[in-house]
């Protein structure tokens, strides 16, 4: 299957392409003109647009299309297990996610690439008084690909505002990592849940559009935070971290029971199940200290490659 065709220049720019669909209603209805720039001015439309295809013996990026804020460093190859892996490592030159800020990334993996997407460091959604912030993430998986898609954490600032839909496609034969953390706020200057609304959407399906699995999120705390902390959310904790492997590389029971093994002990709350159509596994975690959380989602990442590949991920050295 060939690579989704490169957009021209022009087609990107348009505020059907960059813009959120489908924008949640406590999301929508904060829409407004701000005092500032306006969506779709210059810096604040964002568009990272990647492709990958094996060439000689390794993953290369063969398409490349961004737009400040969004960008990239050339990619590395810095794993001696999987030495043909691509790992790309995506900044915001803005330092932040500020209101009215429309983000599009879209990244194309074809047939047997292995790549590994990150961030460079905690993406920060800056406090806003008018209109929201969203954000695209377009991820396509052609057979025999392995790709992880693994972000540091979301921090949602005070009466921040966002939305972000995350859409994965995975061919019959590929193997998608995804996972995500998001923290109460800054906790050190007393922000607990205090954004106003923060709405996330990832959906996975296959390239026939027959739909894996739906993870839907929606947080709007009020003032002190009373609608995010029940049992059905965050249970009074302060970070929740999802990792979400479908492959068909080893069955779904034995990937949930890797997960299951990486993650007891460790003193943290944490469920795992298979994915409907037994097309994976996924797990989520609850804690309070932002260290359990990132070792609990690191070992469960380590369990998901150990298993797929034979051999660990290496060190990302972040600090």
């Amino acid at each position: 299957m060939p690579l989704a065709p490169y957009l021209p220049r022009a087609d990107r720019l348009a505020e059907k392409y960059y813009a959120a669909v489908r924008v949640p209603p406590d999301v929508a209805e904060l829409a407004s003109v701000p005092d500032t720039l306006a969506p779709g001015s210059p810096a604040k439309v964002g568009i990272l647009d990647l492709a990958f295809a094996v060439r000689g013996e390794r993953t290369e990026l063969v398409e490349r299309y961004q737009k400040t804020p969004l960008q990239i460093m050339r990619p590395l190859w810095i794993d001696p297990a999987l030495p043909g892996m691509s790992y790309v490592y995506m900044m915001a030159t803005g330092g932040g996610i500020a209101q009215a800020d429309r983000y599009r990334m879209d990244f194309r993996c074809g047939p047997d690439t292995q790549v590994h997407l990150t961030t460079q460091a905690a993406t920060k959604i800056f406090r806003m008084e008018h209109d929201y912030a969203s954000q695209r993430v377009h991820l396509t998986a052609e057979a025999g690909s392995y790709v992880e898609y693994l972000p540091d954490p979301l921090i949602p600032f005070k009466d921040s505002r966002f939305y972000q839909r995350t859409e994965v496609t995975v061919a019959p034969g590929a193997t998608v990592v995804v996972g995500d953390t998001l923290t109460a706020g800054r906790l050190a200057r007393g922000e607990r849940h205090a954004y106003r609304v923060l709405a996330t959407d990832l959906h996975i399906s296959r390239p026939d559009g027959t739909l894996l699995a739906v993870d839907t999120l929606r947080l709007a705390p009020g003032r002190r935070g009373e609608g995010v902390l029940g049992p059905g959310v965050f249970a009074g904790h302060d970070h929740v971290a999802s990792l979400f492997a479908v492959t068909d590389r080893v069955p779904a029971t034995e990937l949930a029971e890797a997960l299951h093994e990486a993650l007891a002990g460790l003193g943290v709350l944490y469920g795992v199940s298979v994915l409907p159509r037994d097309c994976g596994a996924w797990a989520r975690v609850l804690d309070d200290s932002p260290i359990r959380v990132a070792a609990a989602h690191e070992a469960a990442r380590q369990a998901v490659r150990r298993l797929l590949t034979g051999h660990p991920a290496p060190d990302l050295r972040k600090p």
